[in-house]
């Protein structure tokens, strides 16, 4: 088979390649190319297009990046029309991929979207062009499965594969002793998200969290990102590492985290939380009436009630963030709660069978083949 896969962000990528490589297990002369990022490439997955070019979020944030984003679905489009693939599997990054879908649905290739747009969430006007132009949408959410069959969309739910994969590579005694910890004070890890810009918006708050946290208890702080997006840090207060992020959330006692697929890494490995988020106050105003969720956490989304605090944009400040973590980290009651609503999401998002296996049968059913 050849297979046209695409991922625009750092989860997608992870996903997209877990899927590449259970499809390539099974039909190892599958030919794969795409838009990628470095899990994919990784994986043995040909560059199209880098994923790191379409990292941007935001309404307003995206507008001056949409000419070199436009370029680069462009080289995506002529490489499928050139290139003919059997199939096309889309992941997340939904401002781009459903842009591709009907231009890939009218040269006659079917479509596998792989983590399903939050239309249950915000803008519902998505779904009729979902119905017309994917053959077949991945969830893993359990939520998501009815409401989008509900609206004609052929769904399944494959569960979620972080549930799978999501686990620490070394003890906590090695990891202080690695970045030179005290194992006498708690942990707090900081947690900016995937993409630079987020990133940059997150960093005019979290130092100054710190430094209000550090006034009232003394503790260590690590920033955690993805490998290869080191944050410039000024000061000695916070120690940045990158590609350990895993590590850095399963050692801690508290992560403060940015709402997003980290908050369910955070979940996993049963790790006290504070989510928070900010964009620009342009998007927040053009942005904020069209969600119509209760919660803007996904952990809270699947608790069903606000299991994790929530500090978004006018609350996302040093003060409130400093406040909710002391609280945490004062009362062992109320971080023993949250841990066990922790382990209660968790277990709604696993599987009996793993989701890439799930994703597999379904990629493969779709393809008239069977294993």
């Amino acid at each position: 088979m050849r297979i046209l896969i695409s991922a625009g962000e750092a989860s997608g990528d992870l996903y997209a390649s877990l899927l590449a490589a259970e499809l390539r297990r099974r039909l190892p002369d599958t030919e794969f190319f795409g838009c990628t990022g470095p899990r994919m490439r990784a994986a043995g997955i040909e560059t199209v297009v880098d994923a790191a070019s379409l990292n941007v979020v935001g309404i307003v944030e995206v507008v001056r990046h949409i000419p070199r984003i436009h370029g680069e679905f462009r080289k995506l489009v002529a490489a499928a029309e050139q290139r003919k693939p059997d199939l096309a599997i889309l992941t997340d990054s939904p401002d781009f991929h459903l842009r591709l879908a009907p231009k890939l649905r009218r040269m006659g290739i079917p479509v596998v979207y792989l983590i399903a747009p939050q239309a249950w969430a915000w803008r519902k006007g998505r779904i009729p062009a979902m119905r017309r132009d994917l053959s077949l949408l991945l969830c893993i959410f359990p939520f998501e499965e009815a409401f989008f069959r509900g609206h004609g969309v052929r769904a399944t739910y494959i569960g979620h594969p972080l549930t799978r994969i999501v686990r620490p590579s070394m003890s906590r005694v090695d990891f202080f002793r690695k970045h030179g910890l005290p194992l006498d004070r708690p942990l707090i890890t900081l947690l900016p998200g995937s993409r630079p810009g987020e990133v940059a918006r997150h960093l005019r708050v979290l130092p100054a969290a710190a430094e209000e946290i550090l006034k009232s208890l003394p503790a260590s702080f690590v920033m955690a990102t993805p490998a290869g997006l080191r944050p410039g840090l000024d000061g000695r207060t916070i120690h940045a590492v990158d590609g350990e992020t895993w590590d850095a959330i399963a050692h801690a006692d508290l992560a403060i985290a940015a709402s997003g697929t980290v908050t369910v890494e955070t979940a996993i490995l049963g790790t006290p939380m504070i989510a928070y988020y900010r964009v620009s106050e342009w998007t927040w105003r053009l942005g904020r009436h069209l969600v119509n969720v209760p919660f803007f956490s996904m952990v809270n989304l699947i608790a069903e009630r606000r299991l994790v605090p929530e500090l978004i944009q006018p609350d996302c400040t040093p003060g409130r963030i400093a406040a909710e973590a002391l609280h945490l980290l004062r009362d062992p009651a109320a971080r023993d709660s949250q841990r066990r609503g922790l382990a209660e999401v968790t277990a709604r998002l696993a599987t009996d069978s793993d989701p890439a296996g799930r994703a597999a049968d379904a990629v493969l059913s779709l393809a008239g083949l069977h294993f």
